[in-house]
């Protein structure tokens, strides 16, 4: 029961892995156009969701 539930998990993992990718990738591109027009809020809010995602992505390769 326990390799059934570690494979499901894993199957899960490798679907999620690319989707977290393309969060990372919006959130920094996001984040860029923050930046550049120097919004402290939303800069603020990336970085909390880029580490979210980032943890998130450790969990999920490990």
């Amino acid at each position: 029961m326990k390799q059934v539930l570690q494979t499901l998990k894993r199957t899960d993992a490798e679907k999620r892995i690319p989707v977290v990718r393309l969060e990372i990738d919006y959130e920094l591109a996001t984040l860029h156009d923050a930046l550049i027009n120097e919004d402290n809020e939303v800069i603020k809010a990336c970085k909390a969701k880029l580490e979210k995602l980032r943890q998130e992505m450790l969990r999920l390769e490990a």
